[in-house]
């Protein structure tokens, strides 16, 4: 005789709870990425509209900036670590292929046993962990999730590269995902286009080492125009799906964080989604650069730090990248 399985016993709703954020000490002003490529300051910021970028010491690793951000996000949340049943990490830049870095962090937080995992989604590696966490929290198998987008890429960036040297920064930013009565977080519109999937990628696999020394440890390199024409077109479609399966409109936005990775890509979208004047838009990438996973949290928490967003707000999240891949969702602030 067949038994039948029971279904989840989980929250109705998911919502992040509290975000955290670090960036590294250091702070990099194009001038310094200027002594290792022909170009200028101006050049940079009209290209990207970065003008500062963090990157990290010795001592700022994967792992410890990842528990500085979750140690804030668990604090902004008020819920205590050993209440925490998934740890969920998204990163290209944790070095180790195993184990994942995800039971490292869960372990010195404090967090007890919760599942723990890695993630490698690139840019759109924060909407994947979120949309994971919501899932978790639905179904019951946990009631508290910690999703974190964490970089190095100051490690993979080719200095010499004209094309890549100056955009990429260092930094975890993190979020807490649990129960709420109301939605929190809305349907995800995500998936990828992989027969773009060599557009972003490393100069080296890491395989090119079996047969010997390698002129240049791997490097991230894109093919800047291919991946800007399709940020700006089909990513607005995408963002455009998020708003209508949450069932809002641009105009019911308060805010609007996609992944920071060029500031004309950025206002690109805002003007295709038609924002309107009070929607506050996350312009992060200035002062921290393309973070990569880390860009949405690390924006986020920016925004409400300065007042530019409050708790409660409904924002707009998308990330795309390497893949290529791309995820976003509406969401409440927390």
């Amino acid at each position: 005789m067949s038994g039948k399985i029971k279904g989840g016993k989980g929250a109705p709703y998911a919502r992040i709870l509290g975000v955290g954020g670090y960036r590294p000490s250091r702070v990099v002003p194009n001038e310094e990425i200027l002594k290792h490529i022909d170009s200028s300051d101006e050049w940079i910021r009209s290209r990207s509209g970065i003008v500062t970028r963090h990157w990290a010491g010795e001592d700022e690793t994967v792992t410890e900036m990842s528990l500085a951000a979750a140690g804030k996000a668990l604090a902004d949340a008020g819920v205590e670590a050993d209440r925490i049943g998934a740890v969920v990490v998204s990163t290209v830049s944790h070095f180790r292929q195993t184990p994942g870095v995800a039971a490292e962090i869960a372990h010195k937080l404090g967090a007890g046993r919760p599942a723990a995992f890695d993630i490698s989604a690139a840019c759109a590696g924060f909407g994947y962990g979120l949309t994971l966490a919501k899932g978790m929290i639905v179904e019951g198998s946990a009631e508290y999730v910690l999703v974190i987008g964490v970089e190095r890429l100051s490690d993979m960036t080719d200095r010499e590269d004209r094309g890549t040297a100056f955009l990429f920064g260092d930094g975890a930013g993190a979020v807490i995902v649990g129960p709420s009565r109301e939605p929190g977080i809305g349907p995800s519109v995500w998936g990828s286009e992989g027969d773009k999937f060599d557009t972003i990628g490393q100069t080296v696999p890491w395989d090119a080492y079996r047969e010997g020394p390698v002129e240049k440890f791997p490097a991230l390199r894109q093919e800047g125009q291919t991946v800007f024409r399709w940020a700006v077109f089909a990513m607005a479609k995408v963002a455009q799906q998020a708003l209508d399966a949450a069932g809002i409109t641009a105009g019911e936005l308060d805010v609007f964080i996609p992944h920071q990775a060029n500031m004309r890509i950025i206002d690109s979208l805002a003007k295709t989604l038609k924002l309107p004047e009070h929607v506050a838009v996350a312009r992060d990438i200035e002062t921290t650069g393309n973070t990569s996973a880390a860009s949405i949290p690390l924006a986020m928490e920016r925004m409400l730090a300065t007042g530019q967003a409050k708790s409660g707000d409904t924002a707009l999240v998308i990330g795309f990248g390497a893949g290529l891949v791309y995820a976003a969702t509406v969401v409440t602030l927390p």
